[in-house]
């Protein structure tokens, strides 16, 4: 790197953008548009990049205090042993940031109760991935949400006994 050359970008270093309170929002599609013929741009150029990778930062509004988590779990899916796979995949602000997919420890006796397992295993995950954001002083602006297909283990879940 001894011999690399400097090279001008079509944007100044360190220069912070943000988006006004009052600004009103660009055309959201357009903006993706432009980004993603400049992301094509920068194969042969690349001092782009660093402007693209500003401008790539505002393709959305996310709201990074949402977590959503999606569980799932098949019963007895494996032949030998007939241990069930559950799996769950988590969302922060819209962004798919964890997945796990893994046979339970043990037999389950039902589908509710493979996905009920399943559904603890995703929990344990939204919890650290809530006290992850408290700790980088983003706290969750709404309650966490898991998505289960099984009515059964959903019902388990809610009753209080």
């Amino acid at each position: 790197m001894s011999a690399c050359q400097p090279i001008h970008t079509p944007l100044e270093e360190k220069v912070n953008l943000c988006i006004e309170p009052d600004q009103v929002p660009a055309d959201k599609r357009r903006y993706q548009r432009l980004v993603g013929r400049l992301m094509y741009l920068s194969h042969t150029r690349p001092d782009l990049a660093y402007a693209l990778s500003v401008v790539s930062q505002f393709m959305r509004n996310p709201d990074y205090r949402k977590v959503v988590a999606y569980t799932d779990s098949d019963y007895a899916g494996e032949i030998d042993g007939r241990r069930s796979t559950a799996g769950y995949f988590t969302f922060v602000g819209g962004n798919l940031v964890t997945w796990r997919s893994k046979k339970q420890n043990i037999v389950t006796r039902s589908s509710a109760q493979a996905e009920f397992r399943g559904m603890s295993d995703g929990i344990c995950e939204t919890l650290w991935l809530r006290l992850l954001l408290k700790d980088l002083g983003v706290p969750l602006k709404d309650p966490i949400t898991l998505y289960c297909d099984n009515k059964a283990a959903r019902d388990i879940a809610h009753n209080p006994v």
